[in-house]
């Protein structure tokens, strides 16, 4: 089975063919992380465009690179929802053309399963049921993946992700976007218990996530120093953070893991690219005798090749849709509407 897999959700236009659900044969990735780099951030128009420019290039390369053509494809996946209305919407229209044109099956697929399947790519073995904490820019959930297709939320931010927390401190220490990899590297050669930062809790419940405290406390002791003329160092404070945001989800996954009886437990996101949590939440599982499972650097961000996996699952599933299929900025995973 072949399957070509399309993602813009945000600030990369992808494109990828994946064969026999877990095999890439091409993974192409644009990015325009130097352009929105000198905004601060992601510009949600100006990804749209680029998403226009970039997009018919990049499906010709990922289809050159598998050394297959639209009619050896099975069916044609794509990002729909959720993410930055106007890019998904430059994907979801280009698959629908594209899919019409070849009359090939369209198969939705949901970002953060895409995420989740990031992980199969790189680990043959792994298969449902387990628990997977997935950590980004826009979303911080623990889920339980109960099948390729189906997935709980035990867990979810209330307020900021953990790695818009990572961004935002980091964007106040100076570093330019995006901030998260600078963090780690400067934490790198900090001492991680030169702060005590808090670990935000949500009222009510054991498992949501809350980082907007987090990132409240860093900046308001950088405005404070600088208001006094002090210099606080900034591989320490970098290593802080990434300690205490590593603390806050390794603990939450593994209370959750013991309630709930997983004893396989997946990291997914932009954040799993993040040395610390990557390291936290291993030797976490490794003191309990849990499989931990967490995907290559080059499948923690954006990229088409998750997409085109989860859409073979969902193609397989019996999971497609018409020309009617809409991007949806917002969709919760446990409440997906093809």
């Amino acid at each position: 089975m072949l399957i070509l897999g399309i993602e813009s959700s945000c600030d990369e236009t992808a494109a990828s063919v994946c064969e026999d659900f877990r095999n890439i044969r091409s993974s192409v990735i644009s990015t325009q992380i130097e352009e929105h780099k000198k905004y601060g951030g992601v510009v949600p128009e100006i990804a749209s465009r680029r998403h226009c420019e970039n997009i018919l290039e990049v499906t010709k390369q990922a289809l050159k690179d598998a050394d297959v053509t639209l009619a050896d494809l099975d069916g044609i996946a794509v990002t729909y929802a959720p993410g930055l209305i106007g890019a998904l919407l430059v994907g979801v229209n280009f698959a629908k053309s594209l899919a019409f044109a070849a009359e090939k099956p369209l198969i939705p697929v949901h970002h953060i399963a895409g995420h989740i399947a990031a992980n199969y790519i790189c680990h043959k073995e792994l298969e449902p049921p387990y628990l997977c904490i997935v950590a980004s820019g826009a979303h911080s959930h623990l889920i339980e993946v109960l099948s390729y297709t189906e997935f709980r939320v035990i867990g979810r931010t209330r307020d900021d992700a953990a790695g818009e927390c990572f961004d935002k401190c980091a964007r106040a220490m100076g570093f330019p976007y995006p901030g998260g990899v600078h963090i780690d590297n400067a934490a790198q050669n900090g001492d991680s218990a030169a702060f005590k930062l808090p670990h935000p809790a949500v009222a009510g419940t054991e498992y949501d996530f809350s980082f907007s405290g987090l990132k409240t406390s860093v900046i308001n002791m950088l405005h404070r120093a600088d208001q006094k003329g002090e210099i606080i160092d900034k591989n320490n404070l970098s290593a802080s953070i990434q300690r205490t945001i590593s603390e806050i989800i390794t603990e939450k996954t593994m209370k959750a893991a013991e309630e709930f009886g997983y004893k396989k437990i997946a990291l997914a996101g932009g954040v799993s690219a993040n040395s610390g949590v990557r390291s936290a939440l291993g030797n976490a599982c490794a003191e309990r005798g849990f499989e931990f499972y967490m995907p290559e650097l080059s499948l923690c961000g954006d990229n088409a090749a998750m997409i085109a996996c989860q859409g073979s699952y969902n193609f397989a599933a019996g999971i497609t849709a018409d020309e009617s299929l809409n991007a949806v900025a917002t969709m919760p995973i446990d409440n997906i509407i093809y």
